[in-house]
């Protein structure tokens, strides 16, 4: 059985993260990406404090390897045949140009859908196609501060603080690579295969991301505060603690598992006291409980406290710098990291990230290396029947 989505070819006209990180999880799952690049080439390649890795940073390895690239100038009449060639021949096309922008290249939905109607076109973009913001440049840190996602973290005493990765460039790629398949399987059932045209906006996708504190305020008008590093619950038993040795998090949200909990850390008293007794009584007298806590934690290591208290079944884990992440005994099998050949000397071979979910056979998975600036440009535009000048071997010249 083939993986997926193999036979399935996408037009991906994206760049940075948000459009690649999408059209890389439909790479892993078979499909066929021909990353159209500019002359200059996408500016992730350039996304690297190490200077012998520019043009094949560690992060566009990551979320290109497996695709083909050609060099495509959509200014000039040849590079826009060439892309409209591309087109047709193409299930699916993903672009994150600013709104309006691949409209005036020629190449937009209402355009193209004319010579392929099947194609499921998914554009993404900071404030999606349409009202008052979507003319306005974003890239991940603006939305996070835009959609109220900085105002959730940090301490209750402090500022609004960024999340420490793009959080909101990762989630909208899979959200909409989300959306892509399903556009994908609607087409299939679809008696005349109509394609689609798919909204993808990054604020809109953020606000999906933060439910969990946006339903309460839309439904019972209760405004998300800052935490810190307090769970969800709020409760007391639901934080990070300091032990002997690095910090420990626990979630004890339920009855029994508070009471597990007291039973591992060996503290009766804190079962039998009536302050205690209940989470209502413990939420009223949460410093106290805080207290008592942190002076038993504080007689072992973060790693010995993650056995005992895992193992009487009280969620734990201790917190770990993501080095050491990569090297937890727990992920070896688990098909989450794959080997590809990469073709520059500084790395020659790398292990990236795998789609996060396995299958019983034919999963995700990808071994071709990520490709260097139009290193496919000739063979797919011969392919597409448009001869190209041996001396350039880019669109752009012909």
């Amino acid at each position: 059985m083939a993986r997926p989505l193999a036979g399935v070819r996408i037009a991906d006209f994206s760049h940075v993260i948000a459009g690649p990180l999408a059209t890389h999880f439909l790479c892993l799952l078979g499909a066929e990406v021909i990353k159209v690049e500019p002359p200059t080439g996408d500016v992730l390649r350039n996304y690297t404090q190490r200077r012998e890795l520019r043009g094949m940073s560690e992060a566009f390895i990551g979320a290109n390897a497996g695709k083909k690239s050609i060099v495509l100038d959509l200014k000039s009449d040849v590079g826009r045949e060439a892309a409209s060639r591309l087109i047709r021949s193409s299930d699916i096309l993903v672009e994150n140009f600013r709104p309006g922008v691949i409209d005036r290249l020629g190449l937009g939905y209402e355009t193209v859908r004319k010579t392929n109607p099947g194609l499921i076109f998914c554009s993404i973009s900071g404030y999606g196609q349409s009202g008052p913001m979507r003319d306005y440049p974003a890239i991940d840190q603006i939305i996070q501060s835009v959609s109220g996602l900085m105002g959730l973290s940090g301490e209750p005493d402090g500022g609004p603080m960024r999340v420490g990765f793009p959080i909101v460039d990762t989630y909208s790629a899979l959200l909409a690579a989300f959306a892509i398949q399903s556009a994908y399987v609607q087409r299939l059932r679809d008696p005349e295969g109509r394609g689609q045209h798919i909204d993808m906006s990054m604020l809109d996708a953020s606000l999906v991301m933060m439910a969990s504190v946006i339903h309460p305020l839309m439904i019972s008008d209760t405004s998300p505060k800052r935490t810190g590093n307090r769970g969800f619950s709020l409760a007391p038993t639901a934080d990070t603690f300091d032990t002997l040795k690095d910090p420990i998090t626990i979630g004890a949200v339920q009855q029994g598992q508070y009471e597990r909990l007291c039973t591992a850390l060996e503290r009766p008293d804190l079962l039998t006291d009536p302050r205690f007794a209940d989470p209502d009584s413990r939420m009223v007298h949460d410093d106290a409980l805080q207290a008592e806590l942190a002076r038993t934690f504080a007689t072992r290591t973060a790693l010995e406290w993650e056995v005992i208290l895992s193992e009487a079944g009280v969620p734990a884990g201790a917190v770990r710098p993501v080095r050491e992440v990569l090297e937890l005994e727990q992920l070896q099998g688990r098909d989450l990291m794959v080997k590809i050949p990469v073709p520059n000397p500084a790395v020659e071979q790398a292990s990236i990230l795998n789609a996060g979910f396995r299958f019983a056979h034919d999963g995700p998975g990808v071994s071709g290396p990520p490709p260097l600036l139009g290193e496919h440009t000739e063979a797919v535009l011969r392919d597409l029947g448009i001869e190209v000048p041996a001396s350039t071997g880019q669109a752009s010249a012909g």
